[in-house]
């Protein structure tokens, strides 16, 4: 590894990045704790604050609103609670956040979807009051079909039950019990109050019977699910670059971001779905020649053949190619207004190639509040998850969502107006994956939630 190699390892490191998402039912005190977290962590400028001020004035309200500093849209902060994805970027010492403020609405479950499609980490939050509702498991039910790493149970507004560990106790158990049934691989506790700030920057003087961190100090030290070295090695061209002049008349490079894993010069690569190989002669990142790349990181391969590549080939190891195929089976997650059918003619877009295909069966919707699955429904609306088989017109190289979450995912958009139907995560469900758990861990009787 060359030192500007070395450099860039160093940079990366240092400045971590975590994608999480907040989620739970409606006025569960989502939209508060994201305030109260970017409050805590001096994270928002004086002129906002000074706006929330004003606005919570003039709703008659003493002290700050801290939820209007996520709840942007008019009707938002009319109503008081969250319609839309709020995305807020904020950054501490010891790592940078992008965070997804989603709704609690079963209505707005689809928007959900969205916030914790690319999360690292789902918190997920209960109010002490009434303990784990029927909107509590469908999150996490979400949060396991997406495989978020990692999940943060917050019994929030806990100052309304006079900060009672018992009360506390029976709602982490319960919780975890669920999402243990669900394949969720981890579930980190935690007691807090958003609108006072107990246990979410700071720890709370109230509740000296908990020992573990506070929201802002497991964030911080979550490890991050990058793995450099360990995932399959993915790089679906974006752009083919060829320019033609007299200081680079034979220059023909392949751009795009690394979906996943390393690449090294002199490996052995080859091209999908049409299946040519070649070797790596160079790699370009930022103007300069590295000998190594990583995810997530946009490069430009040079290859020592010169083949036939366009936008929408996959360039993967040779060693480590997944199958392709025009039979995709997947879990897909409905999210427009208009439903999905048998037999409607769809795009279906994977990473950066898009298709013609079309919907060959639904065998199966997803019942949420029970985890039952409803045979043959013929179509999916707003809202719902199942199972589908969609033809495509070209061969697709495709991993499993389970290996990948790029390149195990993908989109069904209508080919009229370009609307988003559908976001799919291809092979098994989590119920196959939780199943696997419970085998997994019957023999193991330490399961309860983690301080």
């Amino acid at each position: 590894m060359t030192t500007h190699d070395i450099k860039l390892a160093e940079q990366l490191s240092a400045t971590t990045l975590l994608r999480f998402a907040t989620a739970g039912s409606v006025d569960d005190g989502k939209s508060t704790l994201v305030g109260r977290l970017l409050h805590d962590s001096k994270s928002i400028l004086t002129d906002q604050l000074e706006a929330v001020e004003h606005a919570s004035r003039s709703r008659g309200q003493e002290t700050p609103d801290l939820a209007l500093l996520t709840d942007g849209l008019r009707a938002e902060r009319e109503q008081g609670i969250t319609i839309d994805v709020a995305y807020r970027y904020f950054a501490t010492p010891r790592r940078r956040f992008i965070l997804a403020d989603t709704p609690g609405h079963v209505q707005y479950t689809r928007n959900m979807v969205t916030g914790a499609s690319t999360a690292e980490l789902a918190v997920v939050l209960v109010d002490a009051r009434n303990g784990v509702v029927e909107q509590t498991r469908r999150h996490a039910a979400v949060a396991a079909l997406l495989r978020v790493p990692h999940v943060v149970l917050a019994v929030n507004k806990m100052d309304l039950v006079d900060y009672a560990e018992p009360v506390f106790a029976a709602i982490a158990e319960e919780f975890t019990a669920y999402a243990a049934s669900l394949g969720v691989p981890e579930v980190t506790a935690i007691p807090i109050s958003a609108l006072a700030g107990d246990n979410v920057v700071d720890p709370s003087a109230n509740m000296d019977w908990y020992g573990g961190p506070t929201v802002l100090e497991h964030l911080e030290t979550v490890p991050s699910s990058h793995d450099l070295t360990g995932c399959h090695a993915r790089l679906p061209v974006q752009y083919v670059i060829r320019p033609q002049t007299a200081e680079h008349p034979d220059y023909r490079g392949y751009a795009g971001q690394i979906a996943a894993g390393t690449f090294r010069v002199g490996e052995q690569v080859t091209v999908l779905p049409a299946g040519r190989t070649s070797k790596i002669a160079g790699i370009d990142l930022l103007g300069e020649s590295v000998d190594i790349a990583w995810t997530p990181q946009s490069v430009t391969l040079l290859l020592e053949d010169d083949i036939d590549i366009s936008r929408g080939d996959l360039i993967v190891p040779s060693g480590d190619a997944p199958a392709t195929t025009q039979d995709v089976e997947a879990t897909v997650c409905h999210v427009a207004d208009q439903p999905l059918a048998v037999g409607q003619r769809v795009l279906l877009k994977h990473t950066t190639r898009t298709v013609k295909a079309i919907v060959k069966d639904i065998p199966s919707r997803l019942t949420l509040d029970d985890l039952s699955q409803h045979p043959n429904p013929g179509q999916l609306v707003a809202n719902d998850i199942g199972r589908v088989t969609v033809r495509t017109a070209e061969p697709l190289a495709l991993d499993s969502y389970a290996d990948s979450r790029r390149t195990g995912s993908f989109l069904l958009i209508d080919p009229a107006d370009g609307t988003t139907l559908a976001a799919g995560m291809v092979g098994d469900s989590f119920v196959a994956t939780a199943a696997a758990v419970q085998a997994t861990d019957a023999v193991r009787d330490d399961e309860g939630w983690d301080f």
